[in-house]
């Protein structure tokens, strides 16, 4: 044979082969189009085995089954997932729902409903009761009135009175030696027998209530009522006096 001829015949194979490999791959895309996802990965390894080698292609095919095995085992998995709720629930997750579905039994009073708006307008508009007025002092009991046992201020009040009842200052001395003899001109002075009472000695004392109210403590009471006696019972002092002799009382 030629060298013309041996060189032709390695072209003539090399020329071939493209041609084949083209419709090796045409039928390869078809039969993938009829197969599913796994098995057209299995045949895209085995295109790739073609080129790479039986151990190229062998270990392809091997990672194409183990990915649609792990594919299909978590399909399945989110599958079972979604059909089915969860057995698994954390204790916190189930507290968690049991405290929101139940009430708290040591709810706080913060934690209390707050009342209705309407509740509160409605108290709102409920006026206060007027507080009560304070309740007033108690009276504060007067003090008993004091007697005062002063002569000389009893006959100067005495001797300031005699012109009123038309009398003149004559008339001052038998007055005196008149309430000397009954009272000692004693504001307090009292007849132990028969119970006549003041500087005039009226029996019974509040005879003198006539004149006052304080007639038992106040020596100017009990001299107006002296004097109003004598002037209607004897006219005078020193007629009082003279009747005071004869009978040792007026």
């Amino acid at each position: 044979m030629s060298d013309s001829k041996d060189q032709s015949r390695p072209v003539a194979r090399h020329r071939g082969e493209p041609a084949r490999n083209k419709k090796s791959r045409s039928a390869m895309r078809r039969a993938a189009s009829n197969l599913g996802t796994g098995q057209r990965m299995a045949v895209v390894a085995g295109v790739v085995a073609v080129f790479l080698g039986a151990g190229a292609a062998s270990q392809a095919a091997g990672q194409a089954i183990n990915a649609q095995d792990i594919s299909r085992a978590s399909d399945s998995r989110t599958a079972s997932q979604a059909a089915t709720p969860s057995a698994t629930a954390t204790p916190s997750a189930s507290a968690s729902a049991s405290a929101s579905a139940t009430p708290s039994a040591t709810s706080t009073p913060s934690q209390a409903a707050a009342p209705a708006p309407a509740a509160v307008a409605a108290q709102a508009a409920v006026p206060a009761a007027p507080a009560a007025p304070p309740a007033p002092p108690a009276p504060v009991a007067p003090a008993a009135p004091v007697a005062v046992d002063d002569p000389s201020a009893a006959q100067a009040y005495a001797a300031s009175l005699l012109p009123s009842y038309g009398w003149g200052q004559g008339e001052m001395s038998a007055l005196i030696t008149l309430w000397n003899k009954e009272s000692d001109w004693r504001t307090t002075a009292t007849n132990a027998s028969s119970g006549a009472y003041g500087i005039g000695q009226s029996l019974p004392g509040d005879k003198m209530a006539t004149e006052g109210a304080d007639w038992q403590t106040n020596f100017q009471t009990q001299i107006r009522w002296g004097l109003n006696y004598i002037k209607e019972r004897y006219g005078s002092p020193s007629a009082a006096w003279s009747f005071h002799l004869a009978h040792n009382w007026y």
